[in-house]
């Protein structure tokens, strides 16, 4: 199915719009929040245990993307991740990449139809989210065409405790990865500390994807991304390298994008999006899509200037 404009319900106090649309057979499900005339479209993929509830925290309004998206001019569309929400029950049939590519975009399609989309698409993911991000930026065909990445919640390097606690087979202790997660609590609404309000079960591949990505996944599609990337890591991250000495090993893997930028949030953990910094964090991607919009109706891509040094004449610039 394809939504068109008549056909979105009308909710109060700017509810975004559950959605669920029909690709090759494959329900995917998600929250949509449309802007009349957008400046951009947000694709927005949650990470590992929870649905694109993720993206627009129970109980705090302020705190979520869809909301502060559209209020800033953006159309929002966060998806439920293949395995995840209406495709849960196909999961065993959607570990191939290229097929869970193929069915973000084709959401992406059947929920906007005919609607404007502004200068494009612009994808912002978090933690096992990132992958499926990447690999919608690698892609061959289409990926050039997105206006910009943001990451989060990711990195090429675990710390080591968060490493010793998740290379443990068959699988973690759910306890001490909850602490990795969700620690301090301090960062967060104390109802949602742990993660209960929206949390879910996800398929058995990415299981596989988490243990993966690092070493093989994110080497491989990193070089093939060439739109600009903004990578923000929480300073209070306990799963990836957060310090600034580690940043290099990442920029490595993006070697022709157009501008890469790094933030830290402050006062924020893994789960940047839900935590008391969301509002803050949300803002800043935005401003980030809103620099590619600029890039892309411009026609120039090629980062930021070249300073003044002080010590040569700058010359006449245009």
């Amino acid at each position: 199915m394809t939504i068109i404009e008549t056909e979105l319900p009308v909710l109060g106090n700017d509810e975004p719009i559950p959605v669920v649309v029909d690709v090759d057979g494959i329900p995917i499900s998600g929250r949509f929040a449309p802007a009349p005339q957008p400046r951009a479209v947000i694709v927005a993929l949650h990470g590992g245990a929870t649905t694109s509830a993720y993206y627009d925290c129970p109980g705090h309004p302020e705190l979520s993307l869809l909301r502060t998206g559209r209020a800033a001019g953006f159309t929002v569309i966060a998806l439920d991740r293949p395995g995840y929400g209406s495709s849960l029950p196909f999961g065993d049939q959607l570990a191939d990449g290229q097929l869970r590519v193929d069915l973000m975009y084709g959401a992406v399609d059947r929920i906007l139809g005919e609607l404007p989309r502004g200068a494009g698409l612009f994808v912002l993911a978090h933690s096992a989210g990132c992958e499926l991000a990447v690999r919608m930026a690698a892609d061959a065909e289409r990926g050039a065409d997105l206006l910009g990445l943001e990451l989060s919640g990711s990195g090429r390097e675990r710390q080591p405790y968060a490493d010793e606690i998740l290379s443990v087979r068959p699988r973690p202790d759910n306890v001490k990865v909850g602490k990795l997660l969700w620690q301090p609590g301090w960062l967060y609404p104390p109802e949602h500390v742990g993660g209960r309000l929206i949390g879910a079960n996800g398929p058995r591949y990415e299981g596989t994807l988490v243990n993966e990505w690092a070493g093989e996944i994110f080497p491989v599609l990193g070089p093939r991304v060439r739109v600009p990337v903004r990578f923000t890591v929480a300073d209070h991250e306990q799963v990836w390298r957060n310090d600034p000495e580690g940043m290099p090993a990442v920029a490595e893997l993006f070697p022709a994008v157009p501008r890469l930028v790094f933030a830290t949030q402050y006062h924020a953990g893994h789960n940047i999006s839900v935590g008391r910094t969301a509002g803050a964090y949300h803002l800043q991607a935005l401003a980030f899509a809103e620099e590619c919009v600029v890039a892309r109706e411009s026609g120039e891509n090629a980062g930021p200037a070249v300073p003044f040094n002080g010590a040569t004449a700058p010359g006449q610039r245009s």
